[in-house]
Formats: C-alpha cells, sequence, structure tokens
C-alpha cells in the first residue's frame, strides 16, 4: 500500500517570486501524481507535528522562533535564502507532520510505503537554525519519532537531493542508531558533505563532481551506498527525495534523467525489502525546474507504488 500525504498549507508557505523554492513545486508534483496510474494511492491529509515531535531533533529556541513568526503580510528573511511569509509556519508544521504520520502508518500493521508531497523542503535545517529554504528537519523529525515512539534500533535516512543534508548530518551525528548516507554535488551550497565526514562511523558522504550524470551516480550508489545499506539492515528505510541533480535543474550541475531517480527508487526498495519489510517513507526535498521536478517525482513515486 502506497500512501500519499500532503496538505493544502504546504501551499500557502510563500517567500516571494524571487525564490526557486515556490508554491508552484508542489502544484507540479501534485498535478504529475493526479494520474489514473496513480489512482490507487491512498492519500492522506498530513496532521501538525507537535512540539515534543520537533524538539527530538530542534532546540526549544529555534523551535518557537519558527512557531513565533507569524507576518501580517510580506515576508521576513531569516537568512539569504529562507524566508517566511504569513503561512509558512503552519505549512512547516504539516511538512514534518506528514513525515510522522507516514512513519506511523507504516511501522503499523498493514506496512506499505509513503511519499510526503509537501514543503518547506526539510534537511539543511540543523537542530538551531533554518537555512537553505528549509525551516523544521522533516526528515529527521520522522527519524526521532520511529527510535522514540517505536522503539526501533536501526533507521536509515537516504539522501540524493544534489545538495548536501548538513542538517540531516548534524542532527544525527553522534546517534548509531540513525545511518545517513548520501549522494550530493560538490563544490556546491552548503559547502559540507566530504567524503571524510563521518559521524560516529553512521554517516556516509559520496560526492559527485558538476557534470556527472547516469553513469557516475548509479556506479557510486551501487558501489558504496547500498552496500552500506545493506551492511546497516535498516528496520526502516526514509528517503530525502530531492530532484534537483536532474540536468535540466538550474541550481546545481549533475546531469540525471527521470529515469535515474526510477532506477534508484527501486534499489532503495530492494533494500527495504530486505531488510525492513518493505517499509519506506520519501519526503520531498529539492527540484526547481518544473518540468523536470514532476517527471521525476513521478518516476519516483511509480517505483513506491509498485513496491
Amino acid at each position: 500500500m502506497l500512501r500519499l500525504y500532503t496538505h493544502a498549507s504546504c501551499l500557502q508557505h510563500d517567500p516571494g517570486p524571487a525564490q526557486p523554492e515556490s508554491p508552484a513545486r508542489l502544484r507540479a508534483v501534485l498535478q504529475a501524481l493526479d494520474h489514473d496510474r496513480f489512482a490507487a494511492i491512498d492519500r492522506v491529509e498530513a496532521p501538525r507535528a507537535t512540539r515534543e515531535q520537533l524538539l527530538r531533533v530542534h532546540t526549544p529556541e529555534h523551535v518557537e522562533r519558527i512557531l513565533a513568526i507569524a507576518p501580517d503580510e510580506g515576508t521576513v528573511r531569516l537568512d539569504e535564502d529562507t524566508l517566511m511569509s504569513p503561512g509558512s509556519a503552519e505549512a512547516a508544521l504539516r511538512a514534518a507532520g506528514a513525515v510522522v504520520a507516514a512513519v506511523d502508518a507504516v511501522l503499523g500493521a498493514d506496512g506499505g510505503q509513503a511519499f510526503c508531497a509537501v514543503r518547506p523542503p526539510g534537511h539543511h535545517a540543523t537542530p538551531d537554525r533554518a537555512m537553505g529554504f528549509c525551516l523544521f528537519n522533516n526528515v529527521a523529525v520522522g527519524a526521532a519519532h520511529a527510535i522514540a515512539e517505536h522503539g526501533l534500533k536501526r533507521v536509515a535516512i537516504a539522501d540524493f537531493d544534489v545538495h548536501h543534508g548538513n542538517g540531516t548530518q548534524d542532527i544525527f551525528a553522534r546517534e548509531p542508531r540513525v545511518l545517513f548516507i548520501s549522494s550530493h554535488q560538490m563544490p556546491l551550497y552548503p559547502e559540507t558533505g566530504r567524503a571524510d565526514e563521518r559521524g560516529v562511523g553512521n554517516i556516509v558522504n559520496a560526492p559527485l563532481s558538476p557534470g556527472d550524470g547516469s553513469y557516475e551516480f548509479r556506479e557510486l550508489w551501487e558501489s558504496t551506498l547500498i552496500p552500506k545499506l545493506h551492511a546497516f539492515k535498516p528496520q526502516l528505510l526514509l528517503i530525502s527525495a530531492g530532484f534537483d541533480a536532474h540536468r535540466n535543474d538550474p541550481l546545481a550541475d549533475l546531469r540525471l534523467g527521470s529515469e535515474d531517480y526510477a532506477w534508484i527508487t527501486q534499489r532503495l526498495v530492494d533494500v527495504a525489502r530486505a531488510h525492513a519489510q518493505g517499509r519506506v517513507v520519501s519526503t520531498l526535498e529539492g527540484g526547481y525546474n518544473l518540468l523536470a521536478l514532476s517527471t521525476s517525482a513521478a518516476a519516483h513515486v511509480g517505483e513506491l507504488l509498485e513496491a
């Protein structure tokens, strides 16, 4: 069973016309999934994350700061890339809450997979800082919930966004129950993710060079990252699904196509079948060319639906 978690509030986070992380991104993904091919998906309204859930990975000061910012109009700038509008705090609560609800669902009696079509994205948000378009770290909130509420001992996070998930790495760098693995372009924002950043042995970074494409991406995952996942034997697999390594994305220089996102999803599902009873929760991160984003997300969700 595949569940799709989203909420209309995620369209109300509006950082302004100059920002590539726009409501149009989520509309493009949802329109791509509004097709007969995806009719069997169980569509679920995302709940709000609770403060308790957020505080497992963020400082109280950070949580209160984000929830307190509610401009009547316009935007409030948190850093060069990260802005909040009147609807941003609610969107951020729903985005994090979607991953928590998805974790609960796939770890329940029916199992299955889930895709969280939400924004703002999350993997750059650190324990105490919003950055890189991200307010709360959605995938980290979900992973911490799986450990705290479901008692899991091994949770893996696979991140194939073109930008390194520095926030997720920071949150779990000293948590051996979480394996964080990432392919990403270097050099590129946020200038983290070197191969020698290993945490307590639970961080595996595999940088790609500008201009790398399908061959390099698949070889890296096949030879390095997938074996690390199998060795870890995760009880739950979470995916930070960024689609900005696509050849047409304006914010980076890798050369993937939508078929590569179908391939990596198949390989990750294989890992989940082997060790986690097929349990996968994926959440939307980057992707800024609307056509590339929509076709890539559809390829990704299509493979989850067939899992």
